[in-house]
């Protein structure tokens, strides 16, 4: 509920209402008709004055009878006439004015849809459903009635001081009189009225935000009990308005007793004069019954200037809360020659940026494979003389260029002090052509902002976003969201059909592709509602369940077959079981696109090549699953709920503890006497234990002749074998149905200079702890050449590995 609203411009009544030209122009020629046709019916009644002045001192003072009656029937024809050409003014302004109304809406509404999320973030609903109904209403109502009365008011007011003054100019001046005081109170009651108006409907707009809170989060209200307080928070705002509204009808009830009273004194000081004269026969009893009469037919042209006024104020003041929000700044197109321009000017460097920090950052902190792209990259520039170090150039540029690159991007909240931090520093990451990356990080760390920057839901502070090497801001924004598709990790559904709401993703898919996206996210449910995907979902799809959206979400986004994907933790809502198999399904789509996933949990990780560690809005490390688990610890942590290092409670044994000790269950067995395997002598190495770890989480792990080595050893090769990181041994994950689940294939370093050699010391027992928290397999990394997938150990009495 907004307590802060837009301060009011510093613009006349006039000018503001003013804007509204370009929608009432295309009307205008049955307005300005209509307008005819008011004062030409209130023209008529000034001309009956002037018929009682002719009966008074013709028929009446003659004693004719009959001049009478057709003194009479005149007069009943005029007032015929005046009514009906009110009633043709209306006719002629109701049609085009629902129109201008339409059209202002839908205005309105097409520019909603084209202003930048930040704009959403910043304005409550209520706010702007008040200027979408109750504004829009106040308008129309405006130039129906106001506008028109306001010019037919001064043409007859000037017409009838005319007919006034030619009738007797003593008397004329006495009804003249008023009109000083009348200018100054209209003004000072206008400017006051101003902003009692102006507060009044923005507290309409804070009064529609609560009930529309009040209506979608009717569960959590009723869930918690708190009706109570919604009331009274709904009874303070009313009695705000109430109070709002009730100084608008004292101001309006001054300025019209003032009104009303002024020019009631003039008439009455003009009666007295008038029927002295009468006396004196100066004057005759006609004239000064047509001169009453006339004074008395400009009473309400005058006493109206106070309600028309007002009116026209709350239209002054609905048209600049209309254009409040029309004049906010629409998200760019993005397709300009200049931004085409910049980005081809900056594209060669921003390769180079990327390619230089990835190198550092590899090298620091991701796993071997990584170091290797990117010292082919790097190294490609030195090939060969002049011509070929161009030609490598060239190609090293392209091959970097495609898929998803994000290089040197920042990004501050347009509200954001311009002191502050930014949200998201310097990423430099690259994800491959055909390539899944998985985003992970802890809460807060800028995940979902960095993937809201790819459709271009916010714009980059600093940096580019490529997809294929063409910069996203050059893109035509309808280009750009064909080619990205989105699921969000709050699932949005509108009230349509299923169908429907699938389709958003792709506007032209028919029924193979809608019922393949269902198959993809396990939606089957949907052949089971009602009428099938022609079933209404509801408000927010709130008639099915939170699963059941997350999964018509993730088929909304696949159903386009789009080139890029971009999910935001798109399985949270959902069972192990069905999670599985959306993953299995979403594992073949992912292999024909290029996609970025937010993960929260292992077996969303587990979709991904590789994983990209966002911390403090940096990328701290990237590289696959088990590179990350054994060289660095915030992401050890992350997975497995580990802090790294940490022993268990009470003196338990690795084996011993439980999930209660806040880390998952060793998968370290003890070594048996050692012995030489065939093929050589041991490969087993001293396992050397973190600060802070059991001891015998550090034991060392060599194989007995003929046994299984242990899970926390690292395997050796033998020689003329490919050097293996790990040789994991399948895993068993106790689940509520018993479901063992095989641990990952080890991954190879056949490409990587920098990989383990004969002799190194195995991995540390607590990130070996890390790794079995996950006893997923990664998709799409093969087993290791050189290594053998051996069985665990299992502890006594427990199944080894974490629950997940």
């Amino acid at each position: 509920m907004p307590e802060k609203h837009a301060a009011a411009k510093d613009r006349s009544t006039v000018r503001s209402l003013l804007r509204l030209w370009p929608y009432v122009r295309p009307v205008r020629t049955r307005l300005f008709s209509a307008a005819f046709v008011a004062v030409v019916a209130s023209c008529l009644g000034l001309v009956i004055p002037l018929v009682l002045k002719w009966i008074v001192d013709g028929p009446v003072a003659g004693r004719d009878p009959g001049g009478v009656w057709l003194g009479a029937l005149a007069l009943l024809l005029l007032g015929v006439a005046e009514a009906g050409l009110f009633g043709m003014r209306r006719w002629l302004v109701a049609r085009p004015l629902a129109g201008v109304e339409a059209a202002m809406r839908a205005d309105l509404y097409r520019h909603l849809q084209r202003l930048p999320v930040a704009f959403h973030d910043r304005w409550a609903s209520g706010q702007l459903l008040s200027r979408g109904t109750t504004d829009l209403m106040l308008l129309r109502m405006f130039l129906a009635f106001p506008l028109t009365f306001l010019l037919v008011n001064a043409v007859t007011i000037l017409i009838g001081f005319g007919i006034l003054l030619d009738q007797q100019w003593t008397l004329g001046l006495v009804l003249l009189a008023p009109i000083v005081p009348l200018v100054i109170l209209c003004s000072l009651f206008e400017s006051r009225y101003a902003v009692v108006a102006r507060l009044a409907q923005d507290q309409v707009g804070d009064l529609t935000t609560v009930v529309e809170e009040s209506v979608l989060g009717i569960r959590i209200v009723k869930g918690f009990g708190r009706h109570r307080s919604q009331a009274r928070a709904f009874r303070e705002l009313s009695e705000r308005l109430r109070g709002t509204e009730l100084g608008k009808a004292r101001l309006l009830a001054g300025i019209w007793a003032l009104i009303t009273t002024i020019p009631e004194v003039a008439i009455g000081a003009a009666l007295v004069l008038g029927t002295v004269q009468v006396a004196d026969g100066g004057l005759s009893a006609g004239t000064l019954v047509a001169f009453l009469s006339t004074a008395l037919a400009l009473r309400w042209p005058v006493e109206s200037i106070g309600f028309l006024l007002a009116m026209s104020q709350e239209a002054a003041t609905a048209t600049e809360r209309y254009f409040e929000v029309m004049d906010a700044a629409p998200e760019s197109s993005g397709s300009g020659a200049a931004d085409a321009a910049m980005s081809g000017a900056t594209g060669v460097a921003g390769v180079a940026r990327i390619t230089e920090a990835g190198v550092a950052g590899a090298t620091g902190a991701i796993g071997s494979t990584e170091v290797a792209d990117h010292a082919r990259d790097a190294g490609a520039a030195e090939v060969g003389a002049a011509g070929g170090r161009e030609v490598a150039d060239h190609a090293r540029v392209a091959r970097a260029a495609e898929g998803l690159c994000f290089e040197g991007v920042e990004f501050r909240y347009p509200d954001a002090p311009a002191q502050s931090a930014p949200v998201l520093g310097r990423i430099d990451l690259r994800v491959r052509p055909g390539e899944t990356m998985a985003l992970v990080g802890s809460t807060g760390s800028g995940k979902t902002t960095l993937t809201a920057l790819v459709p271009r839901l916010h714009e980059v502070t600093a940096g580019r976003i490529t997809l294929d090497g063409e910069d996203i801001a050059a893109m035509p924004r309808e280009r750009l969201r064909r080619l990205v598709s989105v699921a969000f990790e709050e699932p949005t559904l509108f009230s349509a059909s299923v169908g429907e709401n699938v389709r958003m993703g792709a506007e032209d898919a028919g029924e193979p592709e809608l019922g393949r996206a269902l198959d993809i996210a396990q939606a089957g449910f949907v052949r089971a509602l009602p009428h099938g995907v022609d079933t209404q979902v509801g408000e927010q799809g709130l008639t099915l369940s939170g699963g059941q959206r997350q999964r018509l979400a993730l088929a909304r986004a696949v159903v386009g077959r789009p080139r890029f994907l971009v999910l935001d933790d798109p399985l949270s809502a959902l069972d192990v079981h069905t999670e599985a198999l959306v993953e299995a399904a979403l594992r073949r789509v992912l292999e024909g696109t290029t996609a970025l996933v937010v993960a929260h949990r292992p077996s969303t990780v587990m979709l991904a090549d590789r994983v990209a560690l966002l911390s403090g809005g940096r990328i701290a490390a990237v590289g696959t699953h088990r590179e990350l688990l054994r060289t660095n610890a915030e992401y050890a942590w992350l997975m497995s709920g580990a802090e790294p290092g940490s022993q268990p409670r009470n003196g338990q044994s690795p084996r011993e503890a439980g999930p209660e000790t806040g880390t998952a269950r060793s998968t370290v067995a003890e070594a048996g006497p050692e012995a030489e395997p065939e093929g050589g002598p041991s490969a087993g190495a001293e396992a050397e234990p973190e600060a802070g770890t059991a001891p015998s989480a550090a034991a060392e792990a060599r194989p007995e002749a003929g046994t299984a080595p242990s899970t926390a050893a690292e395997a050796r090769p033998e020689a003329g074998t490919a050097p293996s990181t790990a040789a994991e041994a399948p895993r068993a994950v106790s689940g509520s149905g018993g479901t063992a689940i095989p641990a990952a294939a080890a991954t190879t370093h056949e490409d990587d200079p920098t990989g383990p050699a004969d002799g190194e010391a195995a991995r540390p027992a607590g990130q070996d702890v890390a790794d079995g928290a996950l006893g997923r397999p990664e998709p799409r990394d093969g087993p290791s050449h050189g290594a053998a997938q051996l069985p665990a150990a299992p502890s006594s009495g427990h199944a080894e590995g974490s629950p997940r």
